[in-house]
């Protein structure tokens, strides 16, 4: 069945397939496991929807479930580890989930979420001590080992967004992101001349609850090796880079922002010279960070601009990211970019608007069980936006300057706090900072500014902040008061839920 494990097996008997901090995987037991998973789920009644649901951190384990999961004609739906047991039976109801898989780290949670979502079988490992879980040794052991046949249609993951805007809303991966393949067996074929089959070993940095790290552990099909790493940590990152040989991986902008704080001594006592292409997602890159990291690692930088509904829409190279600095690239195919005014008329080049894509095939967005909201992301059929605001330059580069929703208008005025929070990161004494829309009695709204500082012991003045804001902006662009935070509740992919720091400031208005 697996015919890339069996092949390797034969041929590379000691490599190690697939590891993680606790195990290790020989291509021979990767296949074994595969063939495993992939008939146990064959065997099991996952209903009209095919799901299965995978809630646990990463591990070997994780990677499996998924990919067994895909061999055995089953959806899976990658669920973040940090939600909370109700948040989890939302996905699990909502996507008509029959198997949920946990790890010792989920186990408690997903259990009760299981409970409220009906959801009968429950599959962990190393949760010996969780009751109304299912043993993932016993479970793979009482699967057949035999070659599971690979003629039915894969079925592509069913993602949740972060939900900023409500309940998590549901989204196939999309064709873009998913290889093509009438079959299982054609899928596979497809999935190993992938981009990232080309180079070394794959590192998965990121969590597997992330598209980027997820279609990442599929380059075992192409014969290459994958380290998974748990919970990111910079200087266990260079290591493992070193120690494996990583060649590939996928990352964000927090990911270097904290490889960047690492002592100077301590990054250079790493051998890094195994990379070869790194694509980094999530949040914006400042470019001062992006910058020092190719300073570093070299043009092996790629970025890719775009969201779980849609795959891709831009991507650039280091190369032409050093032409072209802060662009998150041109429009690849089958997107063509766009950037409108308020009343959808198509703006020229170099003049700030809502940024929209055109999608060649027509799909644009759509979201499960939801057509009202796939409806409201598109300007007209296969037009659709992914709530920024942007502008293209002379050569058709898209540069990102803020997000429809995180626009403050305050007398009258658009305000970005993109423009003010570029400028206050470069403070001495802030360490992150995030502006919102406060209420203002005269104005409507006021800008303020959400300041992480340096040194907590010794926080920068509010008013020395600002004037000094002030010296580099426009008056109406800066915020009008500071407030010291300990925490701005970014995500593993450096995002910010602007709409949740903002609700303590209007729930009284």
């Amino acid at each position: 069945m697996v015919a890339f494990a069996k092949k390797l097996a034969v041929e590379k008997p000691e490599e190690v397939a697939l590891r993680d901090p606790e195990r290790t995987l020989s291509w021979a037991e990767l296949d074994d496991a595969l063939n495993r998973t992939a008939n146990g789920l064959l065997a099991a009644d996952l209903g009209p929807a095919h799901r299965i649901a995978v809630f646990a951190e990463n591990a070997v384990e994780t990677a499996i479930a998924h990919m067994g999961g895909l061999i055995g004609g089953a959806s899976s739906v990658p669920v973040n580890f940090h939600l909370t047991a109700e948040e989890v039976a939302y996905i699990l109801e909502d996507s008509d989930t029959r198997v949920l898989f946990v790890g010792p780290e989920t186990a408690e949670r997903g259990i009760e979420a299981a409970r409220e979502a009906g959801v009968e079988t429950v599959i962990g490992w190393r949760c010996e001590a969780f009751e109304g879980v299912k043993s993932w040794p016993e479970w793979i052991a009482e699967a057949s080992s035999d070659d599971p046949p690979m003629d039915h249609a894969p079925r592509p993951n069913l993602l949740y967004t972060s939900g900023t805007t409500g309940r998590p809303k549901g989204t196939n991966l999309p064709p873009t992101m998913f290889a093509a393949g009438d079959t299982v067996g054609e899928h596979l074929e497809s999935v190993a001349k992938g981009l990232f089959a080309t180079f070394g070993t794959h590192g998965v940095i990121g969590p597997l609850y992330h598209t980027g790290p997820l279609s990442g552990s599929r380059t075992l099909v192409a014969g290459v090796p994958v380290v998974i790493l748990g919970r990111f940590d910079a200087e266990t990152t260079l290591r493992a880079i070193q120690d494996y040989g990583i060649a590939s991986s996928v990352l964000v902008p927090t990911h270097f922002v904290r490889l960047l704080a690492l002592p100077e001594q301590t990054r250079n006592q790493y051998d890094l010279s195994s990379l070869k292409w790194v694509a980094h997602t999530g949040a914006a890159c400042p470019v001062d960070v992006k910058r020092a990291m190719i300073e570093w690692w070299g043009p092996v930088m790629a970025e890719a601009y775009g969201a779980s509904e849609v795959g891709t829409t831009c991507s650039i190279t280091s190369p032409e990211w050093l032409e072209h600095p802060g662009s998150v690239g041109r429009a690849v195919h089958p997107f063509e970019a766009l950037v409108v005014d308020d009343e959808g008329k198509e703006l020229p080049p170099n003049t700030e608007g809502r940024l929209y894509f055109k999608d060649a095939t027509g799909r644009g967005v759509v979201y499960h069980n939801d057509p009202e909201k796939s409806a409201a992301a598109h300007l007209r059929p296969g037009v659709f936006t992914l709530g920024e605001i942007g502008y293209l330059d002379d050569d058709g580069y898209v540069f990102i300057t803020d997000r429809f929703s995180d626009m403050v208008l305050s007398g009258g005025v658009n305000l970005y706090p993109a423009e003010a929070e570029n400028v206050l990161i470069n403070h001495p004494g802030i360490a992150d900072v995030a502006c919102i829309g406060v209420p203002n009695e005269e104005m409507g709204e006021e800008l303020k500014a959400l300041v992480i500082p340096e040194d907590p012991t010794n926080p920068p003045d509010g008013a020395e902040i600002i004037a000094w804001v002030r010296e580099q902006l426009s008056t109406f662009k800066c915020p009008r008061s500071v407030e010291i935070v300990d925490d701005l509740g970014r995500n593993s992919m450096g995002k910010i839920n602007k709409r949740k720091l903002r609700a303590p400031y209007w729930e009284s208005n």
